[in-house]
């Protein structure tokens, strides 16, 4: 019978498995303390304020008192100003304002909004008197319109025709734009009665109100 050569199994020296079980431990504490680290927070150079940075405070704007422009009374006793020859322009004042009224038909083409060139002369005579008595004042542009077509074609008209003549007026006269405001009031204020064609001429105008300090109106 042949004898079998059996060898007996090698074991792994324990030292090996001692240097192994170390080495994971380490690698696992290293891992958990990694996981555990904050990210450093994100600071926003926007929120930051520089110890050597000024602030300063802007400057309050000052405040300006508008008229009480829906409290312009069209129906005051008529005035008369040298500076103003011209028959076409009504001039009505009052110790706090004065009205300058032109006509549609000086003014502007049937149902048009742009000025006429003879209406220049009679708009160079208001500018003239603006700058005499109303230097550097407040001064509201009104549009009118009679009662016939619809109320809402009456009122941009009206409104196209008073932003007409505020332009002129910043163009030619040198009023500042921040001093001029529109008013289209269309048919809501009628001037005179609509019953008659001497009524609904009247209502078909331009109004500019201007007043000497932007005092509030109170009659």
């Amino acid at each position: 019978m042949a004898q079998l050569d059996v060898q007996p199994k090698q074991r792994s020296p324990v030292w090996i498995w001692i240097i192994l079980f170390i080495v994971a431990i380490g690698a696992l504490f290293l891992l958990m303390r990694g996981c555990n680290k904050t990210a450093p927070l994100r600071t926003d150079q926007t929120d930051t304020v520089a110890n050597d940075t000024v602030v300063t405070a802007k400057p309050e704007a000052v405040a300006t008192t508008q008229p009480d422009w829906n409290a312009v009374d069209f129906t005051i006793p008529k005035s008369k100003y040298d500076e103003v020859t011209d028959t076409a322009i009504i001039i009505r004042g009052s110790q706090r304002y004065t009205i300058y009224s032109l006509g549609e038909n000086v003014l502007f083409g049937k149902d048009q909004s742009k000025i006429q060139e003879s209406a220049s002369q009679k708009l160079n005579q208001i500018a003239a008197s603006l700058d005499k008595r109303y230097k550097n004042a407040f001064v509201g542009i009104y549009g009118h319109a009679d009662s016939t077509g619809a109320a809402g074609h009456n009122k941009q008209l009206a409104a196209r025709r008073a932003a007409a003549v505020k332009d002129w007026l910043i163009l030619n006269a040198g009023v500042a734009a921040s001093n001029i405001t529109v008013h289209a009031l269309g048919e809501t204020r009628p001037l005179a009665p609509n019953g008659t064609d001497k009524g609904r001429a009247q209502n078909r105008s331009v109004e500019i109100v201007a007043f000497p300090d932007g005092a509030a109106v109170s009659e």
